[in-house]
């Protein structure tokens, strides 16, 4: 399904937020290759994690560094949320099912979900650039 003119939102650098501190972390750059949705980590902004190796990662990314990882994998559009595909945690190694959405209320804020058979957490990103 080809992503419309409305879902063109979703393209672009959004800043990542701590859930648990409300601290930015990082800038992600969302983008759109063979009609599905990609993630990848561009900036780290606490200069003592900027060279720090993916020890959590499985196969090739094993080591490989964090800043330029792809985190978000293989979304498409269904409606206004971009699903069936996953986003990975470096920190906790961990690789959640992934919905991303524009907020209804601020289309510069991002809802980020990750599941775990029917538990989900939310974060929200702030848009960067588009």
């Amino acid at each position: 399904m080809p992503l419309t003119m409305n879902s063109q939102n979703i393209l672009g650098k959004w800043k990542t937020i701590d859930d648990k501190t409300g601290k930015a972390k990082s800038t992600v750059d969302i983008y759109e290759k063979n009609g599905e949705i990609f993630g990848k980590i561009i900036e780290i902004y606490d200069s003592s994690k900027r060279d720090l190796l993916c020890d959590t990662c499985e196969g090739n990314e094993y080591n490989k560094p964090v800043l330029g990882l792809v985190i978000i994998k293989n979304l498409t559009q269904d409606g206004e949320y971009f699903e069936n595909g996953t986003i990975f945690d470096p920190e906790s190694g961990k690789t959640y099912k992934c919905r991303l959405s524009i907020d209804e209320d601020n289309p510069n804020k991002l809802m980020v979900r990750g599941y775990i058979a029917f538990f989900y957490a939310t974060q929200y990103w702030e848009r960067i650039e588009s």
